[in-house]
């Protein structure tokens, strides 16, 4: 045929055309008939095109089935929080020699920030709190605290790719896509990585924290709302029904199998229509598992929908329920948008700042702990939370209460999905400033994960660039096996 269409056939242009159109996503009958099974993803025209997204054995039984990282932006100060450091009492605004590394750079001496809360003992563990987590204190038996992590970078942008994909820099896939890379997603009608923003705005790098780097775009996190339409761009024309996108699929397949038998080592045409067959899929999946309305109040009560400071994320921990419950693989919902206190970047004034962000948080996270507890999905649920580092004991200026960045030594923790409860592991010295002992990175705290979800976490690869390419590095690391069950 002659190319008189932009450089191409007829038949190529109508292709390209279609398969651009994002709301033409497409029918169950492209599966039925055979024409995924046809497909290839190698050039030697032979390897049969599978799933990405179909569900996966990994490397031995797991104890969780799916994650859900509570992502707290900004760094939330784990002396002011879950680090009690009853030391520190008594020396407000007093000077002392200590080695300290943020956004201000080094420095070896500072003027003191002695903690603004009071910390109670919870539980049968006896763990101190913060006045700041009351609710959050009452699941502490559940709960094993990483009290001596330790980052590669003081900088929000570096810092929070290292959380999310364990580099610095941009370009490797996420934690939740190598998650969803391993163990593809329990329901084909839903995507099985999901992240969740701050209504105040995404964090700062943007998408690079939910890429998928080098995988395939199949990987790549989904972004969900919870109010509104839950995902954007996802409902059809106005004026096209359901039978006319069916319709519209299946010209499109007959174009893209003749298509195919010219081309046998196309490895993206099946991929590119089971996207957009998800997409068809989801604009009926997705609105049933993310309608709230069906819950009970007390449930309501439960996550703080009840109270207007916490709505909004309790709205979110409970979305993430229902889409764990639903066979989502890995939920991320990031507490903290923008900058400065509209996320938990206490540079000013600690007070305001950390009141605000724990008074929207604490009670929704309770809740989902105790909510997943009460349907016997805590077991196989892991819940994660932190963020990209803490914060200093000292001051960050000559004059207020804001604190610097600290990636020499925070607290994060974990929840269910075969973690101890009631347990603590490491420590900071006595001013929080830094990790000394059980000292863990972010690797290891990702090794732990995977670990849970059934893998080895120096086996689980990817081969790009010449390189078996693993979420620990190439080094490799090992799980915390101090909190695990």
């Amino acid at each position: 045929m002659t190319k008189n269409f932009c450089g191409r056939t007829r038949r190529e242009f109508i292709w390209q055309s279609g398969a651009g159109f994002a709301g033409t996503a497409l029918a169950g009958l492209l599966s039925d008939d055979g024409f995924f099974e046809n497909q290839t993803v190698a050039a030697d025209g032979a390897t049969k095109w599978e799933n990405p997204l179909a569900p996966k054995e990994p490397h031995f039984a797991p104890k969780a089935k799916s994650v859900i990282f509570l992502y707290m932006y900004g760094g939330p100060s784990h002396i002011d929080t879950f680090d009690y450091k009853p030391d520190m009492k008594g020396m407000d605004n007093k000077t002392v020699e200590v080695k300290t590394f943020g956004r201000g750079g080094h420095r070896n001496q500072g003027r003191i920030v002695e903690p603004r809360w009071n910390f109670k003992q919870y539980g049968e563990c006896g763990k101190w709190v913060s006045d700041l987590f009351p609710n959050v204190g009452e699941c502490v038996d559940d709960i094993a605290f990483l009290h001596s992590m330790t980052a590669d970078s003081p900088i929000h942008g570096s810092a929070m790719l290292m959380m999310n994909s364990g580099r610095i820099l941009s370009g490797a896939p996420c934690l939740g896509s190598w998650v969803t890379y391993g163990l593809g997603s329990e329901n084909q009608n839903l995507p099985g990585f999901v992240v969740m923003l701050d209504p105040r705005g995404g964090p700062i790098s943007g998408a690079k924290n939910w890429s998928c780097g080098y995988m395939p775009a199949s990987y790549q996190a989904t972004i969900m709302r919870s109010e509104g339409s839950p995902i954007l761009n996802l409902n059809p024309p106005a004026g096209m029904t359901r039978e006319t996108q069916e319709k519209l699929l299946a010209t499109l397949k007959q174009y893209n199998q003749e298509h195919q038998k010219t081309r046998a080592d196309n490895s993206q045409l099946a991929a590119r229509i089971a996207n957009y067959e998800l997409a068809f899929r989801m604009q009926t999946a997705a609105p049933e598992a993310t309608d709230i309305d069906d819950e009970t109040q007390e449930t309501h009560n439960l996550y703080g929908l009840d109270n207007e400071r916490s709505a909004k994320f309790g709205r979110q921990c409970l979305m993430a329920r229902r889409l764990v419950e639903r066979g989502v693989r890995f939920v991320q919902i990031y507490s903290g948008g923008n900058h400065n206190d509209a996320n938990w970047d206490a540079h000013g004034d600690l007070k305001y700042n950390h009141d605000l962000h724990a008074g929207e948080t604490d009670k929704p996270i309770a809740g989902l702990i105790k909510d997943l507890k009460r349907r016997d999905m805590l077991k196989d649920t892991l819940i994660v939370w932190g963020g990209e580092f803490g914060r200093q004991p000292t001051a960050e200026y000559a004059k207020g209460t804001g604190r610097d960045h600290n990636s020499y030594g925070f607290t994060m923790w974990m929840a269910g999905g075969g973690i101890k409860g009631g347990v603590s592991v490491g420590t900071t010295d006595e001013l929080g400033s830094r990790a000394v002992d059980d000292r863990f990175h972010v690797k290891h705290l990702h090794a732990t994960i995977l670990q849970q979800l059934g893998f080895d976490p120096n086996k689980l690869s990817y081969f790009y660039d010449g390189l078996d390419q693993r979420l620990v590095g190439v080094e490799g690391a090992q799980p915390i096996q101090q909190v695990i069950a």
